[in-house]
């Protein structure tokens, strides 16, 4: 090496020792500089290690490349190739052991002297060298010395003994070697396989060759130029990489004709490429004037490559100092880590940092791997701190059959969990709709039942003119206010407030009923008080406070609206204006805020946004003239739009502005779960064939079959084909005949249809004993089943051979026309098969095909066969 630029090697053995080979060779010695000061004479090579050097070996001149001895004992003997040839072992301490001590000196001399390119140690027998030299006409370019070897020619002819510096002792001279290879080529680079003792593979001058020495007459041996660098993969022994200029070529042993892989690096030639020794499938490649290393993840890609694919690797690179590099050796046993050298000797520890990969599971675990670690983040069932996230809602909705009530709508929010008020809203918004459309259909059908779930908004706007306003009394009191006289429109708004029930009778008693059931005591005599009776929101309020969950604080809130009077300069309205806003109840404020207010001027009530959405609106129907009433609407509508609020739905309907404020719910939480089942209830084909409902509608099936949902997904799609017809899918797959290719599936029906009845096959009897053996459209017979022998197309109950206790077991589960035991089945891969029921009886003792001398494993072939779906395993 002298001449060139430095090289570094790490011990096999020693962690903790390096040396670097230039015109000498320098043992370098790494401590850690975590809780200590840096020594007087060590080097610094990162933030937490410096080098301390130990010796200096300058016994070797013309240095060309250096190989440590790979075994524990000796422990620093090195093998040194010289410029003529020559292998000298050498060490670099003071070894005490006699055994190994006549080895430092020893040399292996070629016949005909040329330049030693490359030296590798046997990882099996320790006692094998390889060495590869240039080109000689006469002489072999691979020699294998044994360095425990004692032959010595008695004589020795001075110019192949000739020394580099000085004479040698001619014991210590070894000049046949125990096998030569190569003859007339040239050798550039070197390695043993690691899964023979005997083979080497060696990068010659035109081709890569794999040496058996067992029989060295013969080598098997690929023509390429990429033969510089050769090394093998120390976690897959048949991935091998090496090198040609600015080229890395990476080859498969297996499939040796021409690599899987080549990865073109930047102009500049290559002067390393390395495995990790602690890393599978990672390669490190270094160019020449450059101070970036290059790193290949090759990881994913341990099988062999077929010929039309290439691996996916990832590529990086890193910079472990700003001056150019050298060389580099990896740590053999330290995760990721090594030491880079410099043309001027200036080294640098330094670890690759580990890519974080991240997954998320359909389940909501968060996974990230991290070198060899794996680390899971999961939510803890038992932490009610925190909200759940949206998906573990959604989870738990379909394993509750959330939204598939289609009968009593409402009860879909107690399947949510009844925790939000919003889907609340939501759901009882959707249940009176559909309630009072059918209602409205069975009285004058095709009239207004598609304006219900166009929502209040067009409600309103199909009633303005319509509605004159009066002065009614207060209930018990001597005190008017104006109320719009309710028409039909209004009627219907209000019942899908909830207020009102079905019916010609404007009567909020039952609703005021229901409130105090669910002891919602404050809401109840507000609405009670928005009706004008005072007196019962009164003995509402002392039924709360007398209650065992109530607040005795609604007695007080009793005795103040005992005391209302309709005198604007009052002290009761004054104290009330003032201290209404320190009330907690937004209910209880907004009474004393209609109380207090001008008449005409509601703002108070209307503008108060923790009040339900249902509550202000049926107030402003009450009490807002038509301009008034539609200026509210419209600008609420646009509130509940941007804030994608559920309540406005109310309002919306299930219309292109409901599609718009469920879009802003969906943007703010992600439940595209709640958006489809929505968006099915009511909504006209032109809103369902809106892109954003049915992205909608296909991210949530992709998640039920993600989480393994797929009986949950069958009855989200047999719902979904219920309330939209448009989306019920065509038949995909059906039996077709081997000969005509015609499909017999319809013939197949057990159900008769008109124009061809059963006797037409030859069949009598009761048309669900349908007995269909041969195609309909070309005669041809149908195949018989592996089992009973007979065709398919004769349904299972009338097979022969099945005892009645197996025909009841399989049979008597659901007695449809179209049972799955009649279902023709076969196997992919033998053909083989027959009647449903049939093979699943085979199959639940025998692991092989019923057929004889037929082998095939059918039921292990369908890895999906194994799979269990999740909703069965506990949430």
């Amino acid at each position: 090496m002298s001449g060139t630029k430095p090289d570094i090697l790490w011990a096999p053995h020693q962690v903790d020792r390096f040396v670097v080979c230039d015109s000498e060779l320098s043992l370098y010695h790494v401590e850690s500089t975590v809780n200590s000061e840096l020594k007087a004479g060590s080097l610094r090579l990162s933030e937490d290690s410096a080098a301390t050097l130990l010796s200096i070996n300058s016994d070797t001149p013309y240095m060309k490349c250096v190989a440590w001895y790979l075994n524990y004992d000796p422990e620093c003997l090195l093998a040194v190739g010289q410029a003529n040839g020559r292998v000298v072992l050498t060490s670099l301490g003071q070894d005490h052991n006699s055994k190994f001590k006549d080895l430092i000196g020893k040399e292996f001399v070629p016949k005909h002297a040329r330049q030693c390119n490359t030296l590798a140690w046997n990882p099996l027998d320790s006692n094998w060298l390889a060495a590869g030299l240039d080109k000689h006409r006469a002489d072999f370019s691979v020699l294998i010395w044994d360095i425990c070897s004692k032959y010595t020619p008695d004589i020795v002819p001075m110019e192949k003994v000739r020394l580099s510096a000085g004479e040698t002792e001619t014991t210590l001279l070894v000049t046949k070697p125990l096998y030569e290879l190569g003859q007339n080529d040239a050798c550039l680079s070197l390695c043993w396989l690691p899964r023979d003792q005997k083979l080497l593979l060696a990068g010659m001058h035109r081709n890569l060759a794999i040496f058996d020495l067992r029989n060295t007459s013969q080598k098997m041996f690929v023509n390429t130029k990429a033969v510089q660098g050769v090394t093998v993969d120390p976690y897959f022994h048949d991935r091998v990489a090496s090198f040609y200029e600015g080229q890395v070529a990476i080859w498969d042993l297996r499939k040796f004709e021409k690599p899987v892989l080549t990865l073109t690096e930047q102009p500049k030639p290559l002067t390393k490429v390395a495995w990790c020794p602690t890393r599978t499938g990672l390669l490190a490649t270094l160019t020449r004037d450059s101070n970036i290393i290059r790193l290949y993840d090759m990881q994913h890609t341990p099988t062999p490559i077929g010929d039309e694919t290439e691996p996916t690797i990832i590529e990086r690179s890193v910079q472990p100092c700003d001056n150019y590099i050298a060389s580099f050796a990896w740590h053999p046993t330290s995760q990721n880590r090594m030491i880079v050298v410099t043309p001027n000797r200036t080294m640098s520890d330094f670890t690759v940092f580990e890519r974080i990969s991240l997954a998320w599971s359909p389940i909501t675990s968060l996974m990230w791997a991290c070198g060899r670690h794996l680390y899971e983040c999961a939510e803890e069932e038992n932490d009610n701190s925190l909200e759940k996230d949206i998906a573990t809602k959604m989870r738990l909705r379909a394993l509750s059959r959330y939204g598939l009530d289609t009968e009593q709508v409402w009860r879909n929010h107690i399947l949510a969990g009844n925790e939000d008020p919003q889907l609340k809203s939501l759901w009882y918004t959707l249940h009176f709709m559909k309630q009072y459309t059918e209602d409205m259909d069975q009285k004058s059908p095709g009239n207004k039942g598609s304006l219900v779930y166009a929502g209040i908004k067009s409600i309103v706007k199909s009633s303005l003119g319509m509605v004159e306003s009066s002065r009614h009394n207060w209930s018990s009191l001597d005190k008017q206010s104006d109320i719009q006289n309710l028409n039909e429109e209004r009627i219907l708004a209000l019942q899908l407030c909830g207020w009102i029930k079905k019916g010609t009778d404007i009567d909020v008693g039952p609703f005021l009923n229901s409130l105090v059931q669910e002891g919602e005591w404050e809401r109840a005599a507000a609405v009670a008080l928005f009706n004008l009776d005072i007196r019962r929101a009164i003995q509402i309020l002392n039924e709360g406070a007398s209650s065992e969950k109530g607040d005795l604080n609604l007695n007080v809130v009793a005795m103040a609206l005992s005391g209302y009077t309709d005198e604007k300069n009052s002290l009761w309205r004054e104290m009330c204006s003032t201290l209404r806003l320190q009330l907690n109840n937004p209910y209880l404020c907004v009474m004393f805020a209609f109380l207090t207010s001008e008449t005409g001027s509601y703002d108070g009530v209307l503008y108060e946004n923790k009040v339900a959405v249902r509550d202000r609106v049926a107030f402003a129907c009450k009490f807002l003239s038509d301009s008034q009433l539609n200026r509210y609407i419209e600008k609420l509508t646009n509130e509940m739009k941007e804030a994608g609020n559920l309540e406005g739905i109310l309002l919306t309907g299930l219309t292109k502005d409901g599609v718009d404020l469920m879009e802003s719910y969906v943007d703010r939480t992600g439940d595209v779960q709640t958006a489809s089942y929505c968006m099915l209830q009511g909504s006209p084909l032109d809103v369902l064939k809106d892109e954003r409902v049915q992205y909608w509608i296909e991210n949530y099936r992709n998640l039920l079959d993600a989480w393994r949902f797929w009986h949950k997904r069958a009855e989200f799609d047999i719902h979904r084909s219920k309330l939209d017809p448009s989306s019920k899918p065509l038949a995909q797959v059906f039996v077709s005949c081997n000969f005509c290719g015609k499909s017999i599936s319809y013939s197949c029906s057990t159900v008769p249809h008109q124009g061809r009845g059963f006797s037409q096959y030859g069949v009598s009897g009761s048309p669900t004993k349908s007995k269909v053996t041969s195609c309909p459209g070309c005669r041809k017979p149908l195949p018989r089943c592996a089992l009973c022998l007979i065709n398919m197309g004769t349904p299972v109950s009338s097979c022969p051979g099945g005892s009645k206790s197996d025909e009841k077991v399989d049979l008597s589960k659901d007695k449809k026309l179209a049972q799955f035991n009649n279902w023709f089945t076969w196997c992919h891969n033998c053909r083989h098969g027959g009647h449903a029921g049939h093979m699943l009886s085979w199959f639940r003792d025998h692991a092989e095909c019923p057929v004889s001398a037929c082998t095939c494993k059918c039921m292990q072939l369908d890895t999906t066969g194994n799979l269990v779906p999740a909703e069965t395993v506990q949430p």
